[in-house]
């Protein structure tokens, strides 16, 4: 065992640690990161409108949920500026998060990457019609502003709410958006801007200093819109169906979850924050997959994905990576180590609010060889399980985003509303605390020096 510790650490461990020290990435995961208030802003608008709406409507209860009508309508406004526009969001704060890492005018940055986003979108719908439009029916069209050939219908500033607004743009904004913040960044690290006298207050000095590198970095992205218009497609139409949904599809199938799974627990093992460090993964591909299903919820569609960004936190990570709150539970239970069980006691109500920090690094698990196999085998084991639930429809997938720190229970009925996940949980959580069980007894048999 201490073999191949030793191995993972020299080989393993830089890897990861030069992963969660790139500016990019970590630049994405805090843009994530800055949007999580109004994710959870429309979610808790969803699950509300479930309680008041979509539940009593099963009992037949049609006069309550009348009466609630005035608090389903300020929920769906509560949706419609955060949820349902989230790519919208995400333009700008990735673009700002990338000038806080290399340390540039950030505010301007954001806007050209909002800007950017915002290029991309075509402006075009079509009528899908039974007759042909008739010259009366044309002339109305027109004489409003828009243009009719056959079909279709454009007018200038028209974009579609419910399909671009939303994680249909994320990938978009990852990508132009990071052509178009590099171009920034890059020139304002060459002082290519224009440099207004001392005496000039800072907010329009920064604002004129931005000038010339959010021009170019507009006008490039702009040029690539423009060629792919040419060719009567849009980049965000492009990027979605030939990177975005084959991505999405991939991270749907078994080994892409197990596989994410067990890295994280691998690098938290080593006391890098495995979370934090794949969090530019998780979060660009299974939040994707975690809005589109709030927002799909939200308009009465199918659910698109089976598996989200809040099923890890759900089934996977129980009490934190790892699942540490059966750790904690087992050694509660069946440690006779005055030690391993005082720290337990300390750590069991943060563990109940999924904070592992206490236990992970003063029990410590990190680096503890006793218990690198469960830590590692009992998250593989319960990503399995719940895989398999959710794959032969056992439980309804994840409709809701729920803080990470939601106590065990209560997160899993409220992301999904199906009494069903309470059970998986459960079922979870004893599964985890039996494999933790040998390993805390097998502990009570070493000595503190000796691990």
């Amino acid at each position: 065992m201490s073999a191949l510790i030793n191995w993972l650490n020299k080989h393993v461990v830089p890897v990861a640690a030069k992963i969660g020290s790139v500016r990019w990435l970590v630049a994405l995961r805090d843009a994530f990161i800055s949007i999580m208030p109004l994710i959870m802003a429309g979610s808790v608008a969803n699950v509300i409108n479930a309680l008041v709406r979509d539940l009593p409507n099963q009992f037949g209860w049609t006069g309550f949920v009348n009466s609630m009508q005035w608090l389903i309508a300020i929920n769906a406004l509560v949706w419609t500026g955060t949820t349902a526009v989230l790519g919208l969001l995400f333009a700008f704060t990735f673009g700002y998060q990338m000038c806080v890492q290399y340390k540039v005018e950030p505010i301007a940055g954001g806007l050209v990457t909002l800007g950017t986003f915002i290029m991309g979108l075509p402006q075009s719908f079509s009528l899908d019609l039974k007759a042909a439009l008739t010259k009366g029916d044309v002339k109305a069209i027109t004489d409003a502003g828009a243009a009719v050939a056959g079909k279709n219908v454009s007018a200038w500033g028209y974009f579609n709410f419910n399909k671009y607004f939303g994680a249909y743009g994320f990938f978009t904004v990852m990508i132009m958006g990071g052509v178009a913040i590099a171009v920034y960044i890059m020139l304002m690290k060459k002082h290519i801007t224009i440099k207004m006298p001392a005496s000039v207050p800072p907010a329009v000095s920064n604002a004129f200093t931005g000038i010339i590198p959010a021009v170019a970095g507009l006008y490039v992205v702009g040029i690539i819109n423009y060629l792919f218009q040419l060719n009567n497609t849009t980049v965000i139409d492009f990027i979605s169906k030939t990177i975005q949904e084959p991505l999405m599809k991939v991270s749907q199938g078994y080994w892409s979850v197990l596989l994410i799974t067990f890295l994280v627990q691998l690098f938290w093992f080593f006391g890098i924050h495995g979370t934090n460090v794949l969090a530019p993964v998780t979060e660009s591909i299974w939040t994707t997959a975690l809005i589109a299903n709030v927002n799909a919820y939200h308009n009465g569609k199918t659910l698109p994905y089976m598996w989200t960004r809040t099923d890890f936190d759900l089934y996977v990570w129980i009490g934190g990576a790892g699942s540490t709150l059966l750790l904690l539970l087992a050694i509660l239970i069946f440690s006779k180590r005055e030690d391993q069980r005082a720290v337990a006691k300390v750590s069991l109500v943060p563990g109940i609010f999924n904070i592992n920090e206490p236990v992970m690094f003063g029990m410590p698990v990190v680096l503890n060889p006793i218990y690198f196999i469960p830590f590692v085998l009992a998250p593989l084991v319960m990503v399995s399980i719940s895989y398999a639930a959710l794959k032969f429809g056992l439980v309804n997938p994840v409709r809701a985003q729920i803080t990470w720190a939601m106590p065990p229970f209560l997160n899993a009925f409220l992301g999904t509303m199906d009494w069903r996940s309470i059970v998986l949980q459960a079922v979870n959580m004893v599964i985890g605390f039996f494999i933790y069980v040998p390993f805390v007894i097998a502990a009570n048999n070493m000595k503190p020096e000796a691990e």
